[in-house]
């Protein structure tokens, strides 16, 4: 590795407003996705996913974009400024191919970011020259055996006879490892149990010696068919020096401040399959005849579509806001991060699921409209359990809720997010990778927001009445959940517990909503908010009521609108090929 000494690293500077011209140009590169004789349109990317296959032309149309640019902090030559229009550019690749989204960048995304939260210079540089160069990296966390529980893993790094650190053991249903030139591998490096057993490493895999590595046959999926989840199996393997990310031991650390970053992008990529989805589903009902008219006019599928979208802008809405908390509170990000991965996969599923039905019978047939949906609904699959799992996510807040309820909401001095968390045209502060913490320290500055938005709206404000209702919700929490006794907060908690970490989710999501109507940012009727905190209280089982007609028929003619404008389904409302 690169001595720390010979880089001359700047510092990172206040970011800009959002970059809508990178989505914008990514899309005009993929072209209309209906051209049958498109390389990259949606027969290209069926046929691709039939024969298990990445893009071929796809990948090539984003290495010559130089996405990977994205992906590296600015001031390591990159583009990464912000990570909501890292979203953004991730989230038109994840509209055109989900499986390019995450086989392509989304892989050595999740890789890189241990690198720049606690790589040293040389070790930063390193990387990002590689990246900058095309090349790919995968993350190798995942060992079958012991599925998200980091500290059991059993691939072990520990010195040999000469001194040198020596690999020993596999990890399974790893992403591009095959294709990767560069692997972020954790391992246990100290035989003795702990937080502090377990260590990343930087490898160059064209550096490892070729007979004490042995790739593992591919694993097969029903979903995400063109991304190749390999294996990898080490004996005795050498590793360089100064291989070791960050301190000796500090591996779990790194992955809990990391997954900060992974938990909140890749959920927000993902909303771009959501997209795809409810644009194939809509333009399915359409040509539709039924009882004489059109599927998309019956009085079901007006409400099937109209929620669905809904929750597309919950879901962005929430992730969005997140994504700038990283910003304005990184040492908070780790609770909203956990709460956006637990929260959002799920309903990108449900959604996906719902839309299929809108099909019928025909979503069995292999014709028309249903070969792409049928692609979708496996690919959105992997989101709930691929990185993190929903019940991994809900147990990293778990600790932490107890003294949120004591500290955080009950202390009426406690700061709330800064406004620009909730403007998406506003600039932020530089991204702070260093920032990023593995503890909030019982603080809660999005749940602060509700508080403080609330009451100083008008009382004749369309949403102040929702705003009171979810603070009283908070209220009610905070009683519930400040007496958890630490036998109910660990791995074993009875499901009560978990459920009061649902209901923090809900409360940070409906804070995320209002806030962001609130800030002035969004344009449009108050039914667009109301029509969100109504399928928000439906995904937490406080009711199982339809969206009501004065919240439904204005965000349905929005839907139609964009539609027929071919605009994006999401918050950007940005011009789309898909």
């Amino acid at each position: 590795m690169t001595s720390a000494s010979t880089v001359r690293e700047p510092g990172p500077r206040p970011t800009a407003a959002p970059d809508g011209e990178a989505v914008d140009h990514l899309e005009k590169l993929f072209g209309d996705a209906g051209d049958p004789a498109g390389p990259v349109g949606r027969a290209a990317v069926l046929a691709a996913d039939d024969r298990a296959e990445m893009l071929g032309a796809g990948e090539e149309l984003l290495t010559a974009h130089g996405l990977n640019a994205h992906f590296v902090p600015v001031e390591l030559g990159g583009r990464l400024a912000r990570l909501d229009d890292l979203v953004r550019v991730m989230r038109a690749v994840y509209r055109r191919d989900p499986c390019l989204g995450l086989g392509y960048g989304a892989g050595s995304f999740m890789a890189a970011v241990n690198v720049w939260t606690a790589g040293d210079a040389g070790q930063r540089a390193v990387l990002a020259r590689r990246l900058l160069a095309g090349g790919r990296a995968a993350c190798a966390y995942h060992e079958l055996d012991h599925g998200n529980d980091l500290t059991r893993a059993d691939l072990t790094a520990l010195p040999g006879p000469d001194g040198r650190l020596r690999l020993n053991g596999r990890k399974e249903v790893v992403a591009n490892l095959r294709r990767a030139g560069t692997v972020v591998l954790f391992a246990r490096t100290d035989p003795a149990q702990g937080s502090r057993s377990h260590s990343q490493l930087l490898l160059d895999a064209g550096e490892l010696p070729a007979g004490t590595v042995r790739h593992l046959d591919r694993f097969a999926t029903v979903g995400m068919r063109g991304v190749q989840l390999g294996g990898i199996e080490f004996t005795d393997c050498p590793v360089p020096d100064g291989s070791v990310v960050g301190r000796p031991g500090q591996g779990v650390e790194t992955a809990l401040r990391s997954f900060q970053l992974t938990r909140i992008a890749l959920p927000g990529m993902t909303i771009g399959l959501l997209d795809t989805a409810l644009r194939t589903a809509l333009r399915g009902a359409r040509g539709r005849t039924l009882y004489g008219g059109s599927a998309a006019d019956l009085p079901l599928s007006r409400s099937l579509l109209t929620e669905v979208f809904a929750d597309l802008l919950l879901a962005d809405t929430f992730t969005m806001t997140a994504a700038r908390a990283v910003h304005t509170a990184p040492a908070r990000a780790g609770v909203y991060a956990s709460a956006v991965k637990a929260f959002v996969p799920t309903l990108l599923i449900r959604a996906v699921s719902r839309l299929s039905e809108l099909l019928g019978s025909q979503f069995y047939l292999r014709a028309g409209e249903q070969p792409l949906f049928q692609k979708l609904l496996r690919d959105v699959q992997p989101s709930a359990f691929g990185h993190a799992s929903r019940v991994s996510c809900l147990s990293a807040l778990l600790p932490q809720l107890p003294l949120t309820a004591r500290r955080g909401w009950r202390d009426a001095t406690a700061d709330p997010l800064p406004a620009d968390t909730f403007d998406a045209g506003r600039p932020l502060p530089a991204l702070d990778f260093g920032g990023l913490a593995v503890s909030a320290g019982g603080r809660d500055p999005l749940a602060r927001s509700l508080l403080t938005a609330t009451e100083a709206a008008d009382a004749d404000d369309p949403l102040t009445a929702s705003g009171r209702a979810w603070c009283a919700e908070l209220t009610a929490l905070t009683e519930d959940a400040a007496g958890l006794s630490p036998a109910l907060i660990g791995p074993d908690a009875p499901p009560y517990a978990f459920g009061l970490t649902t209901r923090w989710t809900g409360v940070l999501a409906a804070s995320a909503c209002l806030n962001t109507w609130w800030s002035g940012t969004t344009d449009g009727d108050p039914a667009v908010p109301l029509a969100l905190l109504h399928r928000l209280g439906a995904h937490l089982d406080h009711h199982r009521d339809p969206l009501p007609g004065d919240l439904a028929e204005p965000l349905h003619a929005e839907l139609l609108r964009r539609f027929d404008a071919g605009l994006t389904f999401d918050l950007d409302r940005r011009p789309t090929g898909a």
